[in-house]
């Protein structure tokens, strides 16, 4: 097996699942920790700042702090000030919630523009409206480039599966006629800025989650090896037919480092 120095790890179904700890996925991280390897939760969840991700892994087990959290909010205020071309202010319109909102009003170079925005960003937003959704496609249909920060489809939950940010980019779309350019899990681009991030090969790392759709295809995205353990969406019948990642675990006690 691989001496691997950088594990990027997913969250929910992996660490926790809704208000419920996945107790093994507590003691990877410890085990991380007590043997000297790096991590980098690598989540797909735009609903929450840094700071609540710390926050809600310490009512896990998991003390850590924001240096070890990276989010597709922060990877999409990374893409855009390294792609955007033209005068700043950068003009936005942003669908999302405080972590989205809050990473990107932070940064000068971006002002809110209802009307005629460069970009559409669309993250996670509970209170979606018929309105936000009315504006976001008159915009993309007007020339603003849209970005989804995440594909996910559904998010697992204490109530089961709920509608992710992938269900919201997928009306705006139809309404549109435009796809989005996704910045999270399954996209490379996240990835490749988490290992910049932490100054990481990607032969050095391995992607931890229990999503074959996000984590494991994001891992195949990139040529980042996956470690797919099934306590969360993906089980072992579902990978039947499939092209394999290169470790399945029904627990993460049962993956030796």
């Amino acid at each position: 097996m691989k001496d691997y120095q950088l594990f990027l790890i997913d969250l929910d179904g992996t660490i926790y699942r809704g208000k419920g700890t996945i107790e093994a996925g507590v003691r990877f991280v410890h085990r991380l920790e007590q043997a000297g390897k790096d991590y980098l939760f690598l989540t797909n969840n735009t609903t929450r700042t840094p700071e609540m991700v710390v926050d809600k892994l310490a009512l896990h087990g998991v003390k850590t702090d924001t240096a070890h959290v990276y989010t597709p909010s922060m990877a999409s205020v990374s893409y855009l000030l390294e792609h955007a071309s033209g005068q700043l202010p950068i003009g936005v319109y942003l669908i999302g919630e405080i972590g989205l909102q809050q990473e990107f009003w932070q940064h000068t170079e971006f002002e809110l523009n209802n009307k005629n925005p460069d970009y559409v960003i669309v993250g996670m937003d509970r209170d979606l409206t018929y309105h936000k959704v009315q504006v976001a496609a008159d915009a993309i249909r007007n020339g603003a480039v849209f970005i989804g920060t995440n594909a996910d489809l559904n998010l697992p939950s204490d109530e089961g599966l709920l509608p992710g940010n992938g269900s919201q980019c997928a009306m705006i779309a139809v309404s549109s006629g435009h796809e989005p350019l996704y910045i999270g899990k399954p996209s490379p681009i996240i990835v490749k800025m988490a290992l910049a991030k932490m100054h990481c090969q990607k032969e050095q790392a391995i992607l931890v989650g229990d999503n074959y759709q996000t984590d494991i295809k994001a891992g195949f995205n990139s040529q980042v090896d996956q470690l797919l353990v099934t306590t969360g969406i993906t089980q072992l019948a579902d990978l039947q037919g499939k092209r394999q990642p290169t470790f399945v675990v029904d627990s993460l006690d049962k993956f030796k480092l």
